[in-house]
C-alpha cells in the first residue's frame, strides 16, 4: 500500500485548514508526499480549494482519505497509508484516542497539538509500551501548547552546562485591538471538560507516576496568585495551560531515562493588573459552571457572554489571528556542573521564544516541523518509539534550528544567578 509522508487528519477543521497550507509549503521545500483526511470528502475538497488560493497553488489533486473517528476500520485504513499522521481533531478528550490507537496499531507516527493534560497523560499510560513494541512515536502537544515552553527548557538545559535547579516561564500574548474573538471555541471547550474532569487527571497521574520526584535542596519560592515580576517588568499570575504538565513530564523522562536531576518548574502569564483581576473573576465563574452539567451547557452555548467576548464559535477573524503574537521568557537557574551542590545556583540562563499568529501560524509551523523531524531524524530520537513529550522526543534533534528558520525563534543568554 502507498504510504504518504504526511496525512493531515481533520483537515477540514478550524486549525486543520491552516495546517494544510503549512504542509504544502513543507512539501515544496522537502519534496514530501501528503494527503488530507476527514469525514466529508466535499469539505476536504473545499479546504484544498481555499488553501490553494491562499498559497497560490492548485491543490485539487492532493489525495483525500475519508474516515471517521467513530469508525475504527476507517481509521486503520487511514493510518495504514501514513508515515506520520498530523492529528488536528479536537477536543482530543472526545476524538483523539481512537486516532492514537489506530496509528500505534498500523505503525504510523502520531503528532497532535493537544493542550489537554488528561488526554496526553492517558495516552502515555495506555499506549507507551505498545508504541515502543511497534516502533511508533506518539508525540503530543506539538503546537503553541507546548513546544515553546518544552523546547525552551531544553535550550536552558543545554546552555546551563550542569544541573538545572529551577525554570520559570513568563508568557506574553500580544492581541491587537481589532473586533472579534481572540480564542477558538475548541480551546474553550477543551478547558471546560478539562476542569470538569480534573479528578480524572489525578487518578491517571497516580498510575503513571506512582513515585514522587526527589525533593530539591534549593526550593523555588512561590510567587502567589498575583505579583509584579521585575524579570519581565509586568504583573503576572499562574498560567493554567498545559505547559507545566508537559514540562514536568519531560523532567521525569530525563530523570528516569537519563538519570538527570529534575528541575522545579512554574509557569506564569503576563497581564495588566486589571486584566489579572478580570481573569480571576471569569475563572471563578468558569470553574463553578464547569463543575456542573447545566453549567457546562451554558458555557458551551454562550461562550461569548461568559468570556466577555473573548470566545466565539465562529472562530478568530483572520486579520486578528494574523496579528496575535506571543513572547515567552524562560528563566532557568542552576550550576555549570552536575552532581551534589553545596551552594545555591550560580548560573542563570534566559531563553526567549517568539512566534507569530499564535493559534494558526506558530502552532501549525511547530506541528509540521516536528513531523519533518520524525520523517528525517529518527536516529536522533529516543529509544525506538514510545509516547513522549516534545522536549524529550526532540531534545537531540534539529527542531529548534528548523523553527528558528521558520519564524518561531529561540534565543538564549547566560548570566550569573546573583544578577537576576
Amino acid at each position: 500500500m502507498l504510504k504518504y509522508d504526511f496525512v493531515v487528519y481533520g483537515a477540514s477543521g478550524f486549525t486543520g485548514q491552516y495546517v494544510v497550507e503549512f504542509v504544502h509549503r513543507a512539501a515544496l521545500e522537502h519534496g514530501i508526499s501528503w494527503a488530507v483526511a476527514g469525514r466529508n470528502e466535499g469539505r476536504l475538497h473545499d479546504v484544498l480549494l481555499a488553501a490553494g488560493k491562499a498559497v497560490g497553488a492548485d491543490l485539487s489533486k492532493v489525495p483525500k482519505i475519508v474516515c471517521d473517528c467513530g469508525d475504527s476500520d476507517s481509521l486503520m485504513t487511514m493510518a495504514s497509508q501514513a508515515k506520520v499522521v498530523l492529528n488536528c481533531v479536537g477536543p482530543y478528550r472526545f476524538y483523539g484516542e481512537s486516532v492514537v490507537e489506530a496509528c500505534v496499531e498500523a505503525g504510523a507516527h502520531h503528532i497532535d497539538i493537544s493542550g489537554e493534560p488528561a488526554f496526553l497523560e492517558k495516552m502515555q499510560l495506555k499506549y507507551h509500551s505498545k508504541a515502543v513494541e511497534n516502533g511508533v512515536y506518539v508525540v503530543g502537544s506539538c503546537g503553541f501548547d507546548s513546544i515553546p515552553s518544552d523546547l525552551g527548557q531544553i535550550c536552558i538545559k543545554k546552555e546551563m552546562g550542569g544541573d538545572v535547579n529551577s525554570i520559570e516561564t513568563f508568557l506574553s500574548v500580544i492581541i491587537p485591538p481589532l473586533p472579534g474573538a481572540a480564542i477558538n471555541f475548541g480551546t474553550w471547550q477543551s478547558a471546560i471538560y478539562g476542569f470538569a474532569h480534573s479528578k480524572e487527571l489525578k487518578s491517571i497521574r497516580k498510575s503513571l507516576y506512582p513515585e514522587r520526584l526527589p525533593s530539591a535542596k534549593y526550593k523555588l519560592k512561590s510567587r502567589g496568585n498575583l505579583f509584579f515580576s521585575p524579570e519581565v517588568d509586568s504583573y503576572c499570575m499562574p498560567f493554567l495551560g498545559s505547559d507545566r504538565s508537559v514540562m514536568m513530564r519531560s523532567q521525569r523522562e530525563f530523570f528516569h531515562g537519563k538519570d538527570e536531576n529534575p528541575a522545579q518548574v512554574q509557569c506564569y502569564v503576563q497581564m495588566k493588573w486589571w486584566n489579572c483581576l478580570l481573569t480571576m473573576f471569569v475563572g471563578l465563574i468558569f470553574g463553578l459552571l464547569a463543575s456542573l452539567k447545566c453549567g457546562r451547557s451554558l458555557l458551551e452555548n454562550y461562550p461569548g457572554f461568559f468570556s466577555f467576548g473573548a470566545v466565539s464559535k465562529k472562530g478568530v477573524p483572520k486579520e486578528k489571528a494574523d496579528a496575535t503574537n506571543f513572547e515567552m521568557t524562560l528563566i532557568g537557574k542552576g550550576w555549570t556542573t552536575k552532581g551534589d551542590h553545596d551552594s545555591p545556583p550560580n548560573r542563570c540562563v534566559r531563553t526567549v521564544v517568539k512566534g507569530k499568529n499564535v493559534g494558526y501560524g506558530a502552532t501549525c509551523e511547530c506541528m509540521v516541523q516536528a513531523g519533518l523531524v520524525i520523517l528525517q531524524e529518527l536516529e536522533r530520537m529516543p529509544s525506538v518509539g514510545g509516547v513522549y513529550t516534545p522536549g524529550f522526543a526532540f531534545a537531540d534533534t534539529s527542531l529548534v534550528d528548523r523553527l528558528n528558520k521558520h519564524d518561531v525563534t529561540f534565543q538564549s543568554t547566560v548570566t550569573s544567578a546573583e544578577t537576576n
